[in-house]
C-alpha cells in the first residue's frame, strides 16, 4: 500500500476494471480499502498529466472479493476506461471509524510485535491481502515473520503503547536456537 505524504492520501484499491455501461469500476481493495470502501464518501484518482483529482462517492459495494464503484462526474464506459489500472486513494481524516477490535493496517505500521512465547519477534512493515485474509509483514532479527491478521494469531493491539500482542503457533517462527 502506498502513502503519498505530501496530500495524507492513502492507497486504498487499483481499479482492475469496468462492469457495465454506466461508469462502474472494478476495484481490488487493498487491506485498508476492504473496510474503507464500503463507506466512502470521497476518493482520489490520478488523472492523464499524474495529479489527484478528488470525487465523490455515488455509490460503493461489495461484488465478489472486490467492489464496485460509482463516482460522480464519471458516469458512462468512455470516462472510466482509462482508469482502469488506475490507484484510488482516500484522505487518512476521510477514513470511517472502526470499531475497537478492528484497525487500519496504517494504525499498526511500525508497532512492536510480542508473542506471548518468544518475546518481542519485530515491528510490522507491511500487509497484504490474500482470498483468506490480510497477512501482517513483520520485520525482525528472526528475519520476515508472515502472521494471519485474524483470530487466534492477533490477541492485542495496544494503540497507546505501540504494541500488537500476538500467539503464533509452534514452528511458524523459528525458536532463537533454530536456524533462521
Amino acid at each position: 500500500m502506498t502513502k503519498d505524504a505530501s496530500q495524507n492520501l492513502l492507497e486504498v484499491g487499483v481499479i482492475i476494471g469496468i462492469h457495465g455501461l454506466r461508469g462502474d469500476m472494478k476495484v481490488r481493495p487493498l487491506p485498508t480499502g476492504a473496510l474503507a470502501l464500503p463507506r466512502a464518501s470521497e476518493v482520489s484518482l490520478a488523472d492523464g498529466e499524474g495529479r489527484l483529482v478528488a470525487y465523490r462517492v455515488v455509490r460503493s459495494s461489495p461484488h465478489k472479493q472486490n467492489f464496485l464503484l460509482h463516482l460522480e462526474g464519471l458516469e458512462n464506459l468512455a470516462a472510466v476506461e482509462p482508469l482502469v489500472g488506475k490507484s484510488v486513494f482516500m484522505a487518512q481524516a476521510c477514513l470511517p471509524k472502526l470499531p475497537a477490535d478492528q484497525f487500519y493496517w496504517t494504525d499498526v505500521d511500525g508497532f512492536e510485535v510480542i508473542d506471548q512465547r518468544l518475546g518481542l519477534l519485530g515491528r510490522v512493515v507491511g500487509m497484504f491481502t490474500t482470498p483468506a485474509h490480510d497477512i501482517l509483514e513483520i520485520d525482525g532479527l528472526r528475519g520476515e515473520i508472515l502472521i494471519p491478521a485474524i483470530e487466534p494469531f492477533i490477541l492485542e493491539c495496544n494503540r497507546a503503547s505501540g504494541q500488537l500482542h500476538v500467539n503464533l503457533p509452534d514452528g511458524l517462527v523459528p525458536d532463537s536456537g533454530d536456524p533462521v
